[in-house]
C-alpha cells in the first residue's frame, strides 16, 4: 500500500552508511535505482534494497532518501567522486545499562569505544566513555546515524559536537579529515569478513610445515564467529584450520588475493568459497548482505 513505516533506519549491514526509508511497497528485483514518489508526485527516495528470503518482494523494503542522494550527486558533480569527511574514533550505541553505568538519562547517542592516539579527535578532546549526543546542534540517536552524519560532512569541515562525559554536558569542536581510499578498502574489507563470520592470516610455508598442512599457500581460518550470513542461511561448517585457497575461482594464495577478492564483490553477489580440510576440498556458497534488487 506503499505506507512509510520508518525513517532513518540503519544498522542493516546493506550498506556502508545507512539512512533508509522503511516501506510496505511492492519493491522487486529490477526495481533498484527507481524512484520512490510521494501523493504529490514528488520524489522522496531511490529504491534501494528489499529484505527477503525468497528475493521477491515480502512488504520490507527501503529506499534512500533523496536528501542523501542529492547530497552524493552534488559531490559527483563538483568533485568527480565521493568525499566522505571522517573522524578517527569507534563508537557503538548505547544500551539501557551503559547509560545507567555511565550516569545519563538518555539512551540514544554514539558511545566513544576508542579514540586513535594522536588523531584529530583526541586533538579535540574527545574520550573514551564520551557519549556523542549530538552534531552542530541535530540530535544523535545511535552510532549508526553519527557515522552517517560524519560522513556526509565534507572534510576540512568544523564540527561542533555535544557530549556527555560522567554526567555532564560538554562541548566538542572538531575538524574533520577525509576517509582516503586505503581507509575505504580497509572499512569494505572489515565489513565484508564480518559478513562472512571468519578470521584468517596468510598460510605461510613455515606455517604450513608446523602444522602439518598438505598445502602451503592460501588463508587459513584463525576464528570463525556468528555473523549474520549464518544468522539467515545456517551454518558453512566452516572450521578453524581451514584453507580457502579460492573466492569465486580466484585464486587465494597470499592475503593480497584475499583482500583483492573481498574488495570486489557487490551486494548480492553470491560467494563461492573452496575450503581445503586436511587432504579434502569442498565449497561453500552464500549471498554477500541481503538479496538486492538488480
Amino acid at each position: 500500500s506503499g505506507i512509510v513505516s520508518a525513517i532513518g533506519r540503519g544498522n542493516l549491514q546493506l550498506l556502508d552508511y545507512e539512512d533508509f526509508i522503511q516501506t510496505d511497497a511492492a519493491i522487486n528485483p529490477g526495481n533498484s535505482g527507481g524512484a520512490m514518489v510521494n501523493m504529490r508526485g514528488e520524489l522522496i527516495g531511490i529504491n534501494t534494497a528489499i529484505l527477503s528470503r525468497s528475493g521477491g518482494n515480502q512488504g520490507v523494503g527501503f529506499a534512500v532518501p533523496i536528501n542523501m542522494v542529492r547530497n552524493i550527486m552534488d559531490q559527483i558533480i563538483t568533485h568527480g567522486k565521493v568525499v566522505r569527511g571522517y573522524l578517527d574514533v569507534a563508537v557503538q550505541d548505547v544500551t539501557p545499562g551503559m547509560a545507567e553505568a555511565l550516569g545519563i538519562k538518555s539512551k540514544q547517542g554514539a558511545l566513544v569505544q576508542d579514540v586513535a592516539v594522536e588523531g584529530v579527535a583526541e586533538g579535540a578532546g574527545l574520550q573514551r566513555g564520551d557519549v556523542i549526543v549530538s552534531v552542530n546542534g541535530r540530535a544523535v540517536r545511535g552510532a549508526e546515524e553519527f557515522r552517517t552524519r560524519i560522513a556526509q560532512t565534507p572534510p576540512d569541515t568544523n564540527v561542533r559536537l555535544e557530549v556527555m562525559r560522567k554526567g555532564k554536558k560538554q562541548t566538542v569542536h572538531v575538524q574533520l579529515s577525509g576517509l582516503d581510499d586505503q581507509m575505504v578498502r580497509a572499512d569494505l574489507v572489515a565489513r565484508r569478513e564480518a559478513e562472512l563470520g571468519v578470521e584468517v592470516q596468510e598460510l605461510t610455508p613455515e606455517l604450513a610445515r608446523r602444522s602439518g598442512y598438505s598445502i602451503s599457500s592460501g588463508v587459513v581460518i584463525t576464528d570463525v564467529h556468528q555473523s549474520r550470513a549464518t544468522q539467515y542461511r545456517g551454518s558453512y561448517g566452516m572450521r578453524r584450520g581451514d584453507v580457502i585457497v579460492s573466492i569465486n575461482d580466484q585464486a587465494i594464495q597470499a592475503m593480497d588475493d584475499y583482500v583483492e577478492a573481498l574488495v570486489g564483490l557487490t551486494d548480492g553477489d553470491e560467494i563461492w568459497l573452496r575450503i581445503r580440510r586436511e587432504y579434502r576440498t569442498s565449497y561453500r556458497t552464500f549471498d554477500v548482505g541481503f538479496k538486492l534488487p538488480k
